[in-house]
């Protein structure tokens, strides 16, 4: 007997069992049934029968002996292949791949030293970095290895991605440190809102996507204005970039930085007016709210800022917001130091000291102290709301003055104004590395130049998610259009394109698969995982053999995105 598939034009084949007959001394066929309905699994093992195959079930046949995640590592592997990784680190060594497989733990697992040298065994990482056999000792080897070679890479880095004459962006932000041996922890304004706690300042440079280039440690009560010039002499003389334009914040960018870098050929800067300045230019009359009636951005020039443009916007939008915001904080904190009051004028609170406690606390819970006039006595309390400093405040909402020396012919005020908010791509590559994926906090090193290393390796796990959260915008919730932002209205809110608002109302893609995050679209990767397995009782020693999951459609196409990477 045999299997015959028989074709039937365009419709599916016929699927005969037959048995062969000599009839006359010729050959012929009967057919002994039409097996067309079964699948085709079926019909290959009824073949195998015939052909004399012994079968057996799946689990005498092989065993697996392991098994362990894969796609997410693989992903994250190949991503770091496409960047050129491992030749931007430096030269071939053991101390180099276990670099590498800590740059790409942190951003499949970020979690302490000792920790990930237990979690990658779990994953096909430390088989394929080559790190199966090493310890938390090695990996501290390695930091300080990578420490070494900072400079070397961040010029690479620079090289990749500032040109002469382009836009650098620079901000700084802090992280708690556990313990206090550490020379650079210091308390300073903390920016984790950890109060009374240790901290470290790091400054981050990158270009104007957010893509990072570099980064610096620094005391944790270093001012960001001590920062500044330091990383432009960095810019000019160890990254060689002759002119660029550097943006940083209002904080960032001091009235010293901007008289020295007058000096400085090819160096110009953007950055805002602080709320003082803008409010002194309203008194002054040099400024009307007014003239934003039928415009949202004008220029003026002022004497008190020679040679400078003053680019000045109102989002209304935000003045709304803040004007609403505002209203809710003072009648709260009205509410509430009228129970205060109440108590007062009954007895039960008593005490200057006493009532000035319980007042302090009111109105430094919501921030408005300056907003109310205070009259306490031992038995006593009055309080009104100082409508002259609150009008002088909402004269001020939605409304932010960008401040540069650049030409107009080389960069008009719109653009500047872009530029100016494009700072965002640095406070969201801070929140990525401090929280969301990359977790650099808290710091547990205790050595200044470990907690220099920590951080420059977390900035190049954060190198290798930027490049494939841009590659994977198609299967996620961001935005897919960024050319928009080159020619929507600068002063106006941010809108996101329709295809994204349709991606985060349904939260389904154009083909009806689920939209991902990063995180999540991680986790489906994790799915994928290396089986070793091996023939049962097969002698002391048997041969293994690996078998990997075969990828969804999903993971196929997030697979495919990340080939198209480049540095």
């Amino acid at each position: 007997m045999h299997i015959d598939i028989v074709p039937n034009r365009g419709s599916p084949p016929a699927i005969l069992l037959r048995q062969s007959y000599r009839e006359s001394g010729k050959v012929k066929k009967r057919t002994l049934a039409n097996l067309s309905d079964l699948s085709m699994d079926k019909v290959l093992a009824i073949k195998a029968v015939l052909r004399g195959d012994k079968l057996a079930p799946v689990a005498e046949v092989f065993e697996v002996v392991a098994s362990r995640a894969h796609g997410a590592a693989q992903a994250v592997g190949e991503a770091m292949r496409r960047l050129g990784l491992a030749d931007l680190v430096g030269p071939a060594c053991p101390e180099r791949d276990r670099v590498l497989a800590m740059v790409a733990a942190r951003v499949l697992a970020p979690q302490t030293k000792l920790a990930t040298t237990r979690w990658w065994a779990t994953t096909t990482l430390a088989e394929d970095f080559a790190v199966a056999d090493a310890d938390e000792r090695d990996l501290y080897g390695a930091m300080d290895w990578l420490l070494a070679r900072q400079d070397t890479i961040q010029k690479k880095l620079a090289r990749r991605h500032l040109q002469a004459g382009g836009l650098v962006l620079y901000d700084l932000s802090s992280s708690w440190v556990e313990g206090t041996c550490c020379p650079l922890a210091r308390r300073g304004y903390s920016r984790d809102g950890k109060k009374g706690t240790l901290q470290v300042n790091y400054g981050l440079v990158t270009d104007p996507r957010g893509c990072p280039v570099a980064v610096s440690v620094h005391e944790g009560n270093t001012a960001d204005s001590a920062t500044f010039l330091p990383t432009v002499q960095k810019l000019r003389e160890d990254f060689a970039i002759g002119q660029f334009v550097i943006v940083g914040d209002r904080g960032m960018i001091s009235q010293k930085a901007m008289d020295e870098m007058r000096d400085i050929d090819g160096v110009a800067w953007i950055t805002a007016l602080k709320s003082a300045s803008i409010r002194a230019l309203i008194e002054q009359k040099h400024l009307q709210p007014d003239l934003f009636d039928e415009r949202n951005l004008l220029e003026l020039a002022h004497p008190d800022y020679p040679g400078e443009r003053l680019i000045a916007c109102r989002n209304r939008e935000l003045a709304r917001l803040r004007a609403h915001k505002r209203s809710d904080l003072l009648a709260d904190t009205t509410a509430d130091l009228d129970k205060i009051r109440v108590r007062v004028e009954a007895g039960r609170l008593a005490g200057k000291a006493k009532i000035g406690l319980a007042v302090g606390k009111i109105i430094d819970k919501r921030k408005v102290a300056k907003h109310f006039v205070l009259d306490i006595a031992d038995t006593a309390f009055a309080f009104h709301r100082d409508q002259d400093k609150i009008d002088q405040e909402a004269a001020l909402d939605g409304l932010y003055i960008i401040r540069t020396r650049l030409d107009p012919a080389r960069m008009d005020g719109e653009t500047c104004v872009r530029a100016y908010k494009s700072l965002s791509q640095v406070e969201r590559a801070f929140r990525s590395i401090k929280t969301v994926d990359l977790k650099v906090r808290p710091i547990h090193h205790r050595l200044e130049d470990r907690v220099r290393a920590h951080i420059f390796l977390c900035m190049l796990a954060y190198y290798v998610e930027w490049h494939m959260k841009e590659a994977w915008r198609a299967l996620t919730f961001a935005d897919e259009d960024q050319a928009a932002k080159l020619t929507r209205d600068p002063v106006a809110p941010a809108i996101r394109s329709d295809k994204a608002l349709a991606k985060v109302a349904s939260h389904t893609l154009d083909d009806a698969t689920a939209a991902h995050s990063f995180a999540t679209l991680m986790a489906e990767l994790a799915t994928i995982v290396r089986n070793t397995c091996r023939v049962p009782a097969a002698g002391e020693n048997p041969p293994t053999f690996q078998i990997l999951t075969t990828p969804n459609p999903t993971q196929a196409k997030a697979l495919k995105l990340i080939q198209a990477i480049r540095p």
